[in-house]
C-alpha cells in the first residue's frame, strides 16, 4: 500500500495526557491518534482506515504555559432524552455560570512530518478500490481541501498542511533521542458501547517516533 507524507505546522499544539485530570498537559510529541485525525480531516470514508507509520519532529520541543477560559460542564444526557421525547426543551448552557479558568502546558512552534497509509475495511465492496481513494486523497490534498480544518490536538490550534513528494529533498528531523514513556495510541471501538484506550511505549530516535502496527504486541489495552 502506498505511503503518504504530510508536513503539518502550527503556532501551538496540545496532545493531552489522559492522566492529567485538571490541567491540560501535552505529550512531548504528537500522538498517533492526532496524526490519524489530520489525514481523516482531508479524506474520511467509512470503508477506509488510516494507519500512522512514523512521525518526524522537525523543530525542537518547546513549551508554553497558557491560562484559558473553558466550559466546565456538558449538557445532561437525561435532559437531552427528555427533550427528544417531548419534542421541546432547553439544552443550552449558560457560559457565565459554567466558565472555568485553567492553566495548560502546551507545545509551541511545532512542525511534523507524518507518514501514513490506509487500508480498506472488509465491508468495502467491489466498487471501492484502493486506486479510487488514492486518487481522491491526492486530488484533495493538492487543492488544500479538507472535510474539517486540521488541528494539533485541540480544535483551536489549527494547522497548515502540505503533501511531501520527496522526503529525501526535505530538511532532517531534530537530532534528539529520548524515552517518551507510555503514550496514547488510539481508542479501541471494537466494543462500541465501551471504547477503551490503547497505549504503546514511545521513544524518539533522532527526531523520529516510529509507530507500531495496531495489532502489534507493543500496543497494550
Amino acid at each position: 500500500m502506498k505511503t503518504y507524507c504530510l508536513e503539518v505546522s502550527g503556532d501551538f499544539a496540545c496532545f493531552t495526557r489522559p492522566e492529567m485530570k485538571v490541567e491540560r498537559v501535552s505529550y512531548d510529541v504528537m500522538t498517533p491518534s492526532s496524526a490519524r485525525a489530520i489525514f481523516e480531516s482531508i479524506l474520511w470514508k467509512p470503508v477506509i482506515r488510516w494507519h500512522i507509520d512514523q512521525i518526524e519532529v522537525l523543530k525542537p520541543i518547546r513549551w508554553v504555559s497558557i491560562r484559558r477560559n473553558e466550559v466546565g460542564a456538558v449538557i445532561s444526557v437525561r435532559n437531552a432524552q427528555e427533550a427528544m421525547n417531548k419534542g421541546a426543551g432547553c439544552l443550552g448552557l449558560n457560559i457565565e455560570d459554567e466558565r472555568q479558568q485553567r492553566a495548560g502546558l502546551f507545545l509551541r512552534d511545532v512542525t511534523y512530518r507524518i507518514h501514513a497509509h490506509f487500508e480498506l475495511q472488509p465491508n468495502a465492496g467491489e466498487n471501492n478500490t484502493p486506486a479510487k481513494f488514492l486518487d481522491m486523497f491526492e486530488r484533495r490534498v493538492e487543492k488544500g481541501q479538507c472535510v474539517n480544518q486540521p488541528y494539533l490536538g485541540c480544535r483551536e490550534f489549527a494547522c497548515n498542511f502540505r503533501l511531501v513528494d520527496s522526503v529525501q529533498a526535505q530538511s532532517n528531523s531534530v537530532a534528539e533521542t529520548r524515552d517518551l514513556g507510555w503514550m496514547l495510541y488510539d481508542m479501541d471501538y471494537s466494543d462500541a458501547t465501551d471504547p477503551q484506550p490503547r497505549f504503546f511505549r514511545a521513544a524518539l530516535e533522532n527526531g523520529i517516533l516510529r509507530v507500531p502496527a495496531w495489532n502489534s504486541h507493543e500496543v497494550k489495552g
